[in-house]
């Protein structure tokens, strides 16, 4: 394989824990001839002395401004906007010269989109978006989405039944599972997951099977003719759905102020707020680990749970599941088609908005 540099840098959002390599699978890396530099970290479920005896480089975090031209910078979440490492200005660290990995949330207009996409036109950097990153059918090929909708609609779950506290903090599985387990006197409620068969789905099944309940699944069939009192029946209602084109929202105004509904609780783990194709848009800005529960409607109430990396509250689980999916992907960068189908969005987004006639090449 072409010699390979990745950087594993540091995620500044103070509530992110994950991780897109863990420790062994940076061993593997490092095994097969591919130089991890791995940044510092004080959040990262993982300690940092984990990836040196891994045979990885350790430098300081923030660090990546300054990377080798060649390196791969490797994330999950936003980068930040000014510089948090050493030798450069705010106007240098605007525009992005790297290869970078990381979910950029960039193509659907969602809000800072086209500030993003113009800083990699800037410096001539590309974003492999892991959102896009799939397989010949469309289908992700890593993904967090199972212990999103898990934490998502255990959240749901404690908060219906008045024990969840805030604010919220990482957790281990057993920790999670030990508060959801139904105690004497707590009484069954209906619940249903929207998006039921899709990674997040079966994770939010899961949880509400934990929890003791018995949720109402719906799927595509159910959502392309909605039946909207049937939704409303419902006292916790679990959104997993990710859409990348108009359709009809699951949740209106309108059905906020309906005084006959049983709705009571909602999580909305897509948190796809801001875009057009938004099936919730009844909200507009997330909710996080110190507020993770708004009101939206006072009688009768409506409380909402959109947190847009649940999976960091249980972050030694979700990092070791992505990280398996995404490292024999990282050992083909440059080679698979995955790769070239992630350069492909990120040129057509680009040329949609104009900043730049094409891709810098190959991966």
């Amino acid at each position: 394989m072409t010699e390979l540099h990745l950087w594993l840098r540091h995620e500044t959002r103070t509530t992110e824990r994950r991780t897109p390599v863990v420790p062994p699978d940076a061993r593997r890396l490092v095994g097969a001839g591919v130089t991890l530099t791995v940044e510092e970290s004080p959040q990262r479920v993982f300690p940092i002395e984990a990836y040196e005896a891994a045979g990885c480089r350790v430098v300081e975090a923030g660090s990546w401004t300054v990377a080798p031209a060649d390196a791969v910078i490797v994330g999950l979440k936003e980068l930040p906007e000014a510089p948090d490492g050493p030798g450069e200005s705010p106007d240098e660290a605007a525009a992005l010269r790297h290869r970078h990995i990381f979910f950029g949330h960039a193509y659907k207009a969602q809000p800072g989109a086209g500030a993003l996409l113009r800083r990699f036109a800037a410096g001539g950097g590309t974003l492999f978006d892991l959102e896009y990153l799939v397989d010949e059918d469309g289908r992700r090929l890593a993904a967090f989405g199972y212990w999103a909708g898990y934490v998502g609609a255990a959240l749901a779950v404690l908060h219906h039944r008045g024990g969840l506290t805030a604010p919220l903090r990482p957790l281990s599985k057993k920790e999670l599972d030990d508060g959801l387990h139904p105690a004497p006197g707590d009484e069954r409620f209906a619940s249903l997951v929207i998006g039921a068969l899709g990674r997040s789905g079966r994770g939010a099944r899961a949880a509400l099977a934990e929890a003791g309940l018995e949720p109402t699944c719906w799927d595509l069939q159910e959502t392309r003719a909605l039946d909207r009192p049937a939704l409303l029946a419902h006292e916790l209602m679990v959104n997993t759905v990710l859409t990348t084109g108009p359709s009809t929202p699951f949740l209106t105004d309108k059905d906020l102020a309906e005084p006959d509904r049983s709705l009571r609780t909602v999580c909305d783990v897509t948190c796809d707020v801001g875009s057009p194709y938004n099936v919730l848009p009844v909200y507009d800005t997330v909710t996080d680990w110190a507020d993770p529960v708004r009101r939206l409607h006072e009688r009768p109430a409506l409380d909402l749970i959109a947190i847009d990396n649940l999976p960091s509250l249980l972050p030694e689980e979700a990092s070791t599941d992505f990280s398996a999916a995404l490292t024999p992907l990282l050992l083909e960068f440059g080679v698979g088609g995955e790769w070239g189908r992630c350069l492909d969005r990120f040129t057509q987004a680009c040329r949609e908005l104009g900043v730049r006639d094409g891709g810098p090449g190959d991966a």
